[in-house]
């Protein structure tokens, strides 16, 4: 598949269809974002790929409230994108100049995963809302850990919407703001 068609594939889904995730699929998603890179190739993250259906419907509806997510409780698979320490460097770097590079490789980490499921025809959605503790204690998530993303994963039952972004121009510049 050419990139671009792979971009225009990749979307949030937020209905699946009641079908099992083969483990391979689930495994190929995570070597691509294993293979991310990140600042000082520190690595901070830890993805929890859960499958079981109590848990799912357990973490699904810590994610559902104020009409956010209701979806997520009936997923095949969710994972919980956890962060971990940087190494040194990264974290030296990230104090001198004040850019939060944990988030910014979690997030590279997390679409190369995303790509990856949709070069694979699968669907996912990356939530960022849901209740972190809950979540936390349910997958015992060591104390002080955060899991910043979750990302819902199963094959779509819905059609690839055309995405409705801002233009070209308003978004880019050439040499100058």
């Amino acid at each position: 598949m050419e990139f671009q068609e792979l971009v225009q594939k990749r979307q949030s889904t937020r209905k699946y269809l009641d079908a099992k995730v083969d483990n391979a699929l689930v495994t190929r998603c995570l070597e691509a974002a294993r293979l991310a890179p990140s600042a000082c190739n520190s690595q901070p993250w830890h993805f929890v790929v859960v499958d079981d259906s109590e848990k799912i419907r357990e973490i699904g509806e810590a994610a559902a409230s104020l009409g956010m997510n209701k979806f997520a409780a009936g997923v095949p698979v969710i994972v919980a994108v956890v962060l971990e320490k940087m190494n040194f460097t990264a974290k030296v770097g990230s104090i001198l100049k004040n850019k939060d590079y944990c988030m910014l490789d979690l997030g590279i980490a997390t679409e190369h995963f995303c790509l990856q499921a949709a070069e694979e025809g699968l669907g996912t959605c990356i939530l960022g809302w849901f209740d972190e503790k809950k979540v936390a204690r349910l997958l015992n998530v060591p104390k002080g850990k955060r899991i910043p993303l979750l990302i819902t994963l199963g094959w779509p039952d819905c059609e690839i919407r055309s995405k409705v972004r801002k233009p070209l121009e308003e978004i880019s510049s050439r040499n100058s703001y």
